[in-house]
């Protein structure tokens, strides 16, 4: 069963600004995909190792104005429809995408590619914002590799990033989801909390350094820190998955998160740019 996956972002520029961004070509290869076209109101286009199924372009465009945007995207032979509507608030703008078939049990599985794009858009919304706040980017998913790693610089102490990565509270409230975290080799790393039922297990831990959590089929993800230059260098790298089904949905999402982890340390007024998540509808 496929459903209409709905989420909002608040993006720290007028709709103006974010229009241009999601439609002039050149910004599009900055923040979304390797390659892109765009010839409203004719052509919206964009593939590349950064796009799932991206060796060629698979979009076409439905309907722009100055609001909204509307094109179907086939993904493993199933033709999709996203739609990405602009609202002005208060110099900011709301961003809502609407995407149909995606399905929960797909990106579990990793049954289909179609499985990758609730996270393919997070991380995509998380960079756009990026760009538009003027940060460097967070890795892109390269759909065409199985080397799944990046580094991401935060400017604020090693001890405080060691903090929010390991104390539940804080973890939960920078990645907008509830996660208990259990810091010792042993302990359970749980999404949605310890009466979520299954939990992940901490594999290897360094205090203050050093964490790894085992996912089972998805791998082990590890997070590394280390000083540089009064900032904080953020290696992580997912491993111990089927090469042959990388798991990209999972990875994706993962280094969306890191973006709201980087501005919860780096703004004053901190803020996460995700609002409230409709659940999926049947679609």
């Amino acid at each position: 069963m496929s459903d209409l996956l709905t989420v909002r972002a608040r993006l720290a520029a007028p709709v103006e600004t974010v229009r241009r961004a999601l439609t002039d070509p050149a910004e599009l290869r900055v923040w979304l995909a390797e390659h892109a076209e765009v010839d409203l109101p004719e052509r919206y286009e964009f593939w590349g190792r950064h796009t799932p199924e991206g060796a060629a372009p698979h979009q076409r465009l439905l309907h722009a104005d100055e609001r909204t945007l509307r094109f179907a995207w086939t993904l493993d032979g199933v033709e999709t429809t996203t739609e990405l509507e602009l609202t002005p608030e208060d110099g900011s703008t709301v961003l809502t995408l609407r995407q149909s078939h995606f399905s929960f049990e797909e990106a579990m599985s990793g049954s289909s590619i179609r499985g990758v794009l609730q996270t393919f858009w997070a991380l995509a919304i998380a960079n756009l914002n990026a760009h538009l706040e003027g940060r460097p980017l967070l890795p892109r998913t390269d759909f065409t590799s199985a080397d799944l790693r990046g580094e991401l610089l935060i400017d604020a102490p090693m001890d405080k990033v060691w903090t929010s990565l390991t104390d539940s509270e804080q973890a939960s409230a920078w990645f907008g989801f509830p996660i208990g975290i259990e810091p010792w080799v042993g302990g359970r790393y749980a999404m949605g909390g310890f009466d979520a039922g299954y939990a992940a297990k901490v594999v290897d831990l360094t205090p203050g350094q050093a964490l790894s959590v085992d996912w089972g089929p998805t791998g082990i993800s590890t997070w590394e820190l280390a000083e540089s230059g009064g900032r904080t260098k953020l290696t992580f790298v997912q491993s111990g998955f089927d090469e042959g089904n990388p798991p990209y949905a999972a990875w994706s999402g993962s280094v969306a998160g890191l973006a709201e982890l980087r501005r919860f340390h780096e703004e004053a007024d901190w803020q996460p740019i995700w609002l409230a998540e409709e659940m999926p509808s049947n679609a």
